[in-house]
């Protein structure tokens, strides 16, 4: 099958959210079409080296445990800078393979910071997703917060606290939490998959709620708790002139919040309501504010925009992330396989953008060695 793409999905890495990543990149690896596309399945073990797999990550329906990379997985590889011309990505380990465009499915740090996107940039490979930028902002919920208020758009009151200032005035947190109004939660700021958040409902429990997310993280959140509540999602697709599909609601089953139980491990943990049942008006407020938080912190190709919802209309933006679960029960696929695009397409359309946003700001990096040269803008 000669004139295939050829696409590296990255899975694993260095994040406490390592199995969430391969369970998503499965489901990434089998909407890829094989008439169409050549999948190298590259995975990134907890210590963070590559390895090329001779086939997909396997489900823990058929195995019975969590996904994991590990040095035994397959041969290891050292990526370098391949063809300027050809866009291409040269794997070294037992030869090299030309890439033609990065499915990066990393959740978490190291992979959807930024940091690995940077890697890419240096390699010169379309990749799908949010650039550097966008990546490293849509990591910190501490940052992104801010850039929301800047945007006029409406974010839970809430409190940044690293690590060095609870060490040394934990009083300090304890009065600011008490001024936000118990109960609250606490999160690391730079985590995804509600990994180390804790919903503290008295004063007594803050300093376990502290240290939990100190143990992802060197930065936290200190945020009110907005209750009653509903949790309304909605995903967004595009560069240049994003759109936002339907919104969907998380009902949590028999978990206070949609912590990670609920999510992963729970198969009854939380209900997923598709569409969510909400006035039009409500939806469309909520569309105009994911597209927003998504212009706000410069994402590109792929995002989920978070919200809690109290009441009929009283709508809260809390966090956006800019590689969601990908799994086919996830929520960002199914929002999009609820407003008319189903998953293989929308993983086919995410590769399309990659290589559309890649071939624009190639463009650019054209006049910029022109201008090292010697050379003039426009000449």
């Amino acid at each position: 099958m000669a004139g295939r793409r050829r696409v590296a999905v990255l899975f694993g890495g260095r994040s406490a959210e390592h199995e969430i990543s391969c369970i998503s990149a499965r489901s990434v690896i089998d909407a890829l079409d094989p008439s169409t596309n050549e999948v190298i399945p590259i995975g990134i073990t907890r210590e963070g080296t590559w390895h090329v797999l001779a086939g997909p990550p396997a489900l823990p329906t058929e195995t019975g445990r969590l996904p994991e990379v590990t040095d035994a997985s397959g041969p290891s590889v050292d990526l370098v800078e391949g063809d300027g011309a050809s866009r291409q990505l040269a794997v070294a380990g037992g030869g090299r393979e030309s890439i033609d465009v990065v499915f990066p499915v990393l959740h978490g740090p190291f992979g959807e910071d930024g940091a690995t996107q940077g890697l890419l940039e240096l390699a010169g490979v379309p990749y799908v997703g949010a650039g550097v930028l966008g990546s490293a902002l849509g990591m910190d919920k501490a940052v992104q917060k801010v850039l929301f208020a800047a945007a006029g758009l409406p974010v839970v009151p809430h409190e940044v606290v690293t690590e060095p200032r609870w060490r040394e005035d934990p009083e300090s947190v304890h009065a600011r939490a008490e001024e936000l109004g118990f109960p609250v939660f606490t999160k690391p700021a730079t985590l995804g998959s509600s990994v180390g958040i804790t919903k503290v409902h008295d004063p007594s429990e803050l300093d376990d709620g502290m240290e939990d997310a100190f143990r992802y993280a060197r930065k936290a959140l200190v945020e009110r708790s907005i209750e009653p509540i509903r949790e309304i999602e909605c995903a967004v697709l595009g560069n240049d002139d994003p759109v936002a599909s339907t919104a969907g609601e998380i009902r949590p089953q028999g978990h206070e919040f949609y912590d990670y139980e609920a999510k992963y491990l729970d198969e009854q943990g939380a209900q997923l309501v598709i569409p969510a049942e909400i006035s039009e008006e409500l939806l469309g407020n909520v569309q105009r504010m994911a597209v927003a938080a998504f212009r706000a912190v410069e994402a590109a190709g792929m995002a989920r925009v978070d919200f809690f919802l109290r009441g009929d209309d009283e709508l809260w933006l809390n966090e956006i992330n800019t590689i969601p679960g990908f799994t086919s029960i996830s929520m960002y696929p199914k929002l999009w396989e609820a407003s008319g695009l189903p998953y293989g397409e929308l993983v086919e359309r995410l590769i399309e953008l990659a290589v559309e946003r890649s071939e624009a700001e190639r463009s650019k990096d054209a006049g910029v060695r022109e201008l090292s040269r010697g050379g003039r803008p426009g000449t």
